[in-house]
C-alpha cells in the first residue's frame, strides 16, 4: 500500500517530465551564415541545410558580443554583456556574478531537466575554466585546438593557442611557436574533436532515450563543435568538397571611409598562426587568402557532417517529435572583408549569426522571418516552449521570448537588435534591418563624447563608408532607441 501511494505521489511529476520536449543545443564555434540555407551557393552544407528545412531560420539573428567567451554568456544568462560586465575571454561568470541562474540551471530546477554538455560550450582557456555548476553531470571537454601533422606545430610542440586554450604557459604565450592555420590530414572524422563530440552526443541521447522510457526524464544537452574556428584542422575529404578557384573572395578590404580609429582591427587573433605574417600592417598574399577561405569552408563542411551524425542517430531513436533544436553560431567571422580576418568588431561579418530553432508542434517546416532576433533571446524562449516559469534573474534578463515568431514568421517582438565590443572605449550598438549605429565612448561619460558609426545595409551592404555625418535625422533616431538600453557597467 505505502509502495501504490509513493507511485501515485510520483504520477504528476513524471507526468510534467514526460510531457517536456527534450532540448538539443548546438553550438558552433565561429560560424558565420555560410550555408547552403543562407543562400550561399559555394557552401557545402546539406546536414544544416535539411536541419533548416525542419523548422525557422533566423535571417537577422545577432549575437550580443563577437568573441567566445562573452557571447556564450549572453546565451546561457540572457544578459547583455554590457549587463554583466563580463567582457572578455578570462571574464569569470561566478566571481562577477556568484549567484547567476544560467539556462541549463533553469531547465534543471523548474523542469527536472537532466542537463549536460559536451565540447565547447561555456569558454574554457584564458585563464577561464567555464561554469562547472550549471551542468547536472561533469562537463566532457576536448580540444579546441588540434593538430595532427607534426608539422604543423614544429615537431609537436606546444603552440601558442594551444596554451591559451588548456592554460598553460598564460605568461610565456610569446615564447612559444606559432601553430599552422590550416591542415588536410586524410583522417577519419572522430580524429579531431568535433569527430569525438557527435559520437559521444549520439551516446548521451541513446541513454537519454532509456532515461525518458523509464521514468520519463527529459533531456538538456548542449553539444559544443569548434570548426570552423582556427586552425582549419579538418580531414582532407572536406577540402576536396570545395574548389578553391570558385570560392567567393573579399569585395572590400579597406576600412570604411570616415570611420573611427577606435572601431578599426588589424591583425589580432589571425597573427597567431603560420604562414600568416606576425604585423599588424602586413598585406595578405592573394594565394593566403585563399588557403584560409578554403580553410573555412572545409572546416564548416566538417562540422556540418557531425551535426549530420548527431541529428541522424536522434532520428534513428524515434526522438525528434520531442526534442527542440537549437543551432546557434557563438559570433560570425570576416574573411578579409573591410581587411579583417576573424572576429572582435562590431561590423556586420563578426556579428551576423545563423540561428535555427526547430520546435515540433510549434515551427512549420521550411519557415523564415527577417525578425531580428539576439542571442540572449534564446533562453526566454526556450524557457516558454518548455512551458517552465520565465527567466528571472537574479542577473538581469535582456531576452525576449521569440515564440510569437515562431508561429508567425511576421510577427514582430523587437525593433532593433543589440550589441556591443570593448576597444580603448566601448562601442555599443543597435542593427534594425536597415541599418546600425554604433557609438563608441566610456561608460558613464556625456552623450556628446561619442564617435558615431552609421551604415546602411539596403544601400552600402560592404560598409563601405560611415554616414553618420551625412544623415543627421537617422542618427538622431537611432540614438534614441539605443538610449532606451541602460548604461554599460564598466
Amino acid at each position: 500500500m505505502s509502495r501504490l501511494l509513493s507511485l501515485l505521489a510520483l504520477c504528476p511529476l513524471l507526468l510534467a517530465q514526460a510531457q517536456r520536449p527534450n532540448i538539443l543545443l548546438i553550438l558552433v564555434d565561429d560560424l558565420k551564415p555560410a550555408l547552403g540555407c543562407y543562400g550561399d551557393t559555394a557552401a557545402r552544407t546539406p546536414n544544416i541545410d535539411r536541419l533548416a528545412a525542419r523548422g525557422m531560420r533566423f535571417d537577422l539573428a545577432y549575437c550580443n558580443q563577437a568573441v567566445c567567451a562573452p557571447s556564450r554568456f549572453t546565451l546561457m544568462l540572457g544578459s547583455h554583456s554590457t549587463s554583466t560586465g563580463l567582457y572578455g575571454l578570462g571574464s569569470t561568470l561566478r566571481k562577477m556574478l556568484p549567484d547567476a541562474v544560467t539556462m541549463p540551471q533553469h531547465f534543471a530546477k523548474h523542469g527536472q531537466y537532466r542537463t549536460e554538455s559536451l565540447g565547447k560550450v561555456f569558454h574554457i582557456g584564458h585563464g577561464n575554466e567555464g561554469d562547472p555548476v550549471s551542468f547536472s553531470v561533469p562537463h566532457l571537454k576536448d580540444k579546441v585546438i588540434e593538430y595532427l601533422d607534426p608539422q604543423s606545430t614544429d615537431g609537436g610542440q606546444l603552440t601558442r593557442e594551444e596554451a591559451l586554450f588548456t592554460n598553460q604557459k598564460l605568461d610565456q604565450i610569446k615564447q612559444l611557436p606559432r601553430g599552422a592555420a590550416f591542415e588536410s590530414p586524410a583522417v577519419n572524422d572522430d580524429a579531431y574533436a568535433d569527430g569525438r563530440v557527435a559520437a559521444e552526443t549520439m551516446r548521451r541521447l541513446q541513454a537519454a532515450q532509456q532515461r525518458r522510457r523509464a521514468d520519463g526524464t527529459p533531456f538538456f544537452i548542449a553539444a559544443g563543435f569548434v570548426r570552423p574556428h582556427l586552425p582549419f584542422s579538418a580531414p582532407k575529404k572536406y577540402w576536396e568538397l570545395h574548389d578553391p578557384a570558385k570560392l567567393p573572395m573579399p569585395v572590400f578590404e579597406k576600412l570604411p571611409a570616415g570611420s573611427p580609429e577606435v572601431a578599426h582591427k588589424r591583425g589580432g587573433e589571425i597573427s597567431a598562426y603560420k604562414p600568416v605574417p606576425e604585423k599588424d600592417d602586413a598585406e595578405f598574399t592573394p594565394g593566403l587568402k585563399r588557403q584560409l577561405i578554403h580553410g573555412y569552408y572545409a572546416s564548416t563542411s566538417f562540422v556540418d557532417a557531425q551535426i549530420g551524425r548527431v541529428i541522424d542517430e536522434l532520428d534513428r531513436l524515434g526522438l525528434a517529435d520531442d526534442t527542440i533544436i537549437v543551432l546557434w553560431g557563438d559570433h560570425g567571422f570576416h574573411l578579409g572583408d573591410l581587411g579583417i580576418w576573424t572576429k572582435h568588431t562590431n561590423y556586420e561579418q563578426a556579428n551576423h549569426i545563423p540561428l535555427l530553432i526547430i520546435a515540433p508542434g510549434i515551427t512549420q517546416a521550411a519557415g523564415s522571418t527577417r525578425q531580428l532576433a539576439e542571442s540572449v533571446d534564446i533562453f526566454p524562449t526556450l524557457a516558454e516552449l518548455a512551458q517552465l516559469p520565465a527567466p528571472a534573474g537574479p542577473q538581469p534578463i535582456d531576452g525576449i521570448s521569440l515564440v510569437p515568431v515562431l508561429k508567425d514568421p511576421k510577427s514582430r517582438v523587437r525593433d532593433h537588435a543589440y550589441h556591443a565590443f570593448p576597444r580603448k572605449t566601448l562601442g555599443r550598438a543597435i542593427r534594425t534591418e536597415q541599418h546600425r549605429l554604433v557609438e563608441w565612448k566610456k561608460p558613464g561619460a556625456a552623450p556628446e563624447s561619442a564617435e558615431i558609426e552609421l551604415y546602411d545595409y539596403t544601400a552600402d551592404p560592404l560598409e563601405t563608408r560611415n554616414l553618420a555625418t551625412e544623415q543627421p535625422d537617422v542618427v538622431k533616431r537611432l540614438r534614441a532607441i539605443l538610449a532606451r538600453h541602460p548604461e554599460a557597467r564598466p
